[in-house]
């Protein structure tokens, strides 16, 4: 029977201790910027919520006061309102219209590479970039758009000045801008199925449409489920585009939450109040998230067992 040496359990524990602080010393940088930089301003937040607080001093202690007002607030829910509509109008499109550049881009067509391109560089751009084209473009009598109507015999459109079209060109230039990111994870899905697959289904006698419905879609099921929450989260903090574009007008009618939140804060100076909204936000946006995390995954385990 072999021997062990009376110091192998000491040598192991310092072995244990010496890989553990190596560790530790890679990890420490992020976990102090972490706790810095996004865990302090979240406790440093929560805090703010329950006082009257504004930029000059802490206030009073008001308990659940400022949650409470939110409930009587029609501007809150006026701009909660529209950030909602935003988010259920854009993410069916933004999702569909992924889709079908990646199917599109993932075709044996020449120039492929031009295509999976133009579709993904708009993504890269900063909103400020985008604003000044699409400014131009929206211009009523000498913008792009507007000629184009022109020259079809449409009237001319102030597309930012409308209430009732100002959050649709919003719709489009946001769709424009971040679609990219959307067909980049359904093109990455795609590369991933098996070719063979799509031959077992054309020997069954199934076309494209049919490879489509039957092959494709059910295997980007993940890929779908992550693009929709990814989707919904960042919709639902929809602001710069907005902003720089209709500055949540014309008279209020495209104001996210996210921008009447910067408003209370920093032009009322509500700090306190402009908290509470914030993990309202928070709330709902988790609520959402966890949601369709337990729905997708019934879905799911429904498919594996049928």
């Amino acid at each position: 029977m072999e021997r062990r040496s009376p110091l192998a359990p000491s040598l192991a524990r310092s072995r244990y201790w010496r890989t553990s602080l190596t560790g530790l010393a890679f990890v420490l940088p992020f976990l102090i910027l972490y706790v810095l930089f996004l865990l302090w301003p979240i406790i440093l937040g929560l805090g703010m919520s329950f006082y009257n607080w504004s930029l000059a001093d802490a206030g009073k202690f008001l308990g659940f006061g400022n949650y409470l007002e939110l409930f009587a607030d029609s501007d809150f829910w006026s701009s909660l309102w529209h950030t909602i509509t935003f988010t259920v109008i854009s993410t069916p499109i933004f999702v569909i219209f992924g889709l079908s550049l990646a199917l599109l881009a993932n075709r044996a067509i020449p120039a492929r590479w031009l295509f999976r391109l133009s579709f993904f560089a708009p993504f890269v751009l900063p909103v400020s970039i985008v604003v000044i084209l699409w400014n131009w473009l929206f211009q009523p009598g000498y913008g792009f758009i507007d000629n184009a109507f022109a020259f079809i015999g449409w009237s001319q459109v102030d597309w930012l000045n409308d209430p009732n079209l100002a959050m649709l060109a919003v719709i489009v230039v946001t769709l424009w801008w971040t679609v990219g990111s959307n067909f980049l994870l359904y093109l990455a899905g795609l590369q991933q199925i098996p070719q063979e697959l799509y031959e077992a289904a054309a020997i069954d006698g199934a076309g494209a449409r049919a490879k489509t419905l039957w092959v494709t879609l059910p295997l980007l099921g993940r890929i779908t489920m992550l693009i929709v929450i990814l989707q919904v989260i960042a919709s639902l903090q929809v602001f710069g585009q907005i902003y720089l574009l209709t500055q949540g007008g014309p008279n209020f009618a495209t104001r996210p939450v996210i921008q009447y939140i910067y408003e209370t804060g920093f032009s009322s100076y509500r700090i306190g109040y402009a908290s509470a909204i914030s993990y309202i936000l928070f709330i709902l946006i988790l609520i959402f998230t966890v949601g369709n995390f337990l729905l997708f995954g019934r879905q799911e385990r429904r498919s594996e067992a049928l």
